[in-house]
């Protein structure tokens, strides 16, 4: 445990000491993971683009710090290699993790952000699901790759070796996208405790577990390279700015998930971590939705939430009325906030609403 803590901390640390201008992905292999062969080899300084680094973590920080461009090899002597890739910059320099990657939102989100150039990591409790998206991804021949990480975010532990397979795969994480969630819908009289604790599991401790697993990452990378921002961006909902009747568990989770945004903001901004929530409106035409057995539109004329509907057909008409722009929400639509976020240095604590007019601040 020691020396994984060591590598979460020291490797993104590293990368940053030798990006310059620009940022840099890159592989880690721990000696452990290693050949023997391989291992043997690591001493030999006269490779070009190689370097050796030694002695405590602060000397070898020293020392990456006075390495020229050139190198894209370090031996961090008795730890492991580190192999760095090219230099890139804007999205196409960021490592992004987002949760519920496989599906969804969070795969939309995926594919639109790997599409410009982003390196992604899908991590998902869905594991099938999963991996044909990063197989489907990374049969599109670009140059980023994309990675699937089995992870469930009600469990730290879980989050926590997501993110050091991040870091092992690519050298750091850049930005933490906590997208993952439930609805499970029904009055006060129908809703079971294990039903509120799941939903409360699942969209409101596993917002907290992404936070606590990325910022020690972000924090190591920063503190290398004080131009450099990370970002941790909440998918919120327009449920988190206005209540939702009969919806109160999904609700109370999304406002609680705006206080953590507000609160880790305050605490996290002097570390040039910024931590921001976007709201989206309905995303009609995605599972959460539109799934014809567990799906909102079944959900809620199950549960009687639109007044004389009869078919989900009904129910879905009732809420494609209640926006102005007269459609729900899209991936492109979050997508263009998500970017407005990574790219605006002043925006921290915000929740943004992406509704379409029908949820506004006040």
């Amino acid at each position: 445990m020691e020396t994984k803590q060591r590598i979460l901390k020291l490797v993104p640390a590293i990368r940053m000491a030798l990006s310059g201008n620009g940022l840099r992905n890159g592989r880690f292999l721990p000696l452990e993971d290693m050949k023997k062969e391989d291992v043997e080899k690591l001493g030999d300084e006269s490779k070009p683009g190689y370097a050796m680094l030694e002695g405590d973590d602060e000397e070898i920080l020293q020392q990456a710090g006075r390495c020229n461009s050139s190198v894209n090899q370090v031996y961090i002597k008795g730890l492991g290699l580190f192999i760095l890739g090219e230099r890139r910059s804007g999205i196409s320099g960021k490592i992004i993790a987002i949760t519920g990657g496989a599906m969804g939102y969070g795969e939309g989100i995926a594919r639109e952000l790997f599409n410009d150039g982003a390196t992604i990591i899908l991590l998902d409790i869905n594991e099938e699901a999963g991996r044909i998206v990063q197989e489907d991804l990374n049969s599109l021949g670009k140059s980023n790759p994309s990675l699937f990480v089995k992870a469930n975010v009600t469990n730290f532990e879980s989050m926590q070796e997501a993110v050091f397979k991040t870091v092992l795969a690519f050298g750091g994480l850049d930005v933490m996208i906590s997208n993952a969630g439930v609805l499970k819908a029904g009055g006060i009289e129908e809703m079971d405790e294990d039903s509120f604790d799941f939903v409360t599991s699942v969209n409101y401790k596993g917002y907290f577990n992404c936070v606590k697993a990325a910022t020690p990452v972000m924090k190591a990378q920063n503190k290398q390279q004080p131009a450099n921002f990370g970002d941790i961006i909440q998918i919120n909902s327009k449920s988190g700015l206005q209540g939702s009747k009969k919806n109160f568990a999904y609700a109370g989770g999304k406002f609680a998930g705006i206080g953590l945004t507000q609160s880790f903001a305050l605490e996290l901004m002097p570390e040039r971590i910024k931590v921001n929530a976007v709201c989206p409106g309905n995303f009609f035409e995605g599972p959460l939705w539109s799934d014809p057995e567990k799906g909102l539109f079944v959900q809620y004329l199950k549960a009687g939430k639109v007044a004389g509907a009869k078919t989900v057909d009904d129910v879905k008409r009732h809420y494609e009325s209640l926006v102005p722009a007269g459609r729900g929400c899209r991936v492109n639509d979050v997508v263009k906030a998500i970017k407005y976020i990574i790219d605006q240095e002043y925006e921290t604590g915000q929740a943004i609403p992406v509704t379409g007019g029908q949820t506004m601040l006040n």
